[in-house]
């Protein structure tokens, strides 16, 4: 089974049934919302890592909406639904909110659920390289600290081979 949690946001509630209904054997935990502008406000309590928006919807567009989602939570993927006619919106939509992927409606539940793995994937790396870069932020700060108790601790010598060689101050 997958993990991980999926946004679906699309104004007709039987299409956000029927992601849900496509999704509900892949182990994903999803959340529907008809609205976008409630969507943006569950992201602040709620911890999701693909949203799937529909491009269509009154007072706010999918573009506009993933594009503040960006903003606001730039290592959420992100997948434009679209139809047809709107191929246009959904290929500056990819170049300027930076999303993952679009999806044209009506959807291929086969390439919905390769999509979803595959940004599920990426997601995960993301996640990954966001804790190793706050690990070499947290030991890069202790040689700091270190090297201002100890002046020179962190000038290490080292051979053609990277040993470390150890002088002798006798």
């Amino acid at each position: 089974m997958t993990e991980g949690t999926i946004m679906l946001v699309d104004d007709e509630e039987y299409v956000v049934n029927a992601l849900k209904r496509s999704l509900r054997r892949e182990g994903y935990n999803t959340i529907g919302f008809t609205d976008a502008r409630q969507a943006l406000e569950a992201l602040q309590t709620e911890d999701v890592d693909v949203i799937i928006s529909d491009q269509r919807m009154p007072g706010m567009t999918g573009m506009e909406f993933l594009i503040q989602a960006r903003k606001l939570y730039p290592n959420v993927i992100r997948i434009l639904l679209t139809g047809h006619s709107d191929m246009e919106v959904a290929i500056t939509a990819i170049n300027e909110g930076k999303l993952y992927r679009f999806l044209t409606k009506p959807w291929d539940d086969r390439e919905l659920k390769i999509t979803l793995l595959n940004a599920m994937k990426l997601r995960k790396v993301i996640v990954e390289n966001k804790k190793l870069v706050e690990q070499i932020q947290e030991q890069q700060s202790y040689i700091q600290s270190l090297e201002a108790k100890y002046p020179g601790i962190s000038k290490v010598k080292r051979d053609k081979t990277g040993a470390i060689i150890l002088e002798d101050s006798d």
